[in-house]
């Protein structure tokens, strides 16, 4: 995902790509990191939901400034 520096661009570009695969990067504090891949679900007005590939196979949900601020990075897959 391109880095942008607005809460409206980075909702427009993942609106766009719902359906689409993704590597996912959280920052979960104290040094740790989560990674899993997922299909971006939904799409609502403060979050958007990742359904998860793993073994778990649940949803995570992340607002647009978890983006903006980095705490989560999203890689498309093609």
């Amino acid at each position: 995902m391109e880095y942008y520096n607005n809460i409206t661009d980075i909702k427009n570009e993942i609106e766009k790509n719902v359906g689409r695969d993704v590597k996912l990067k959280a920052n979960v504090g104290r040094r740790k990191m989560y990674e899993s891949t997922g299909t971006i679900e939904q799409v609502y007005p403060s979050i958007f939901v990742v359904r998860l590939d793993n073994d778990a196979k649940g949803c995570v949900s992340f607002s647009y400034s978890d983006v903006l601020t980095k705490t989560v990075t999203l890689s498309y897959k093609n």
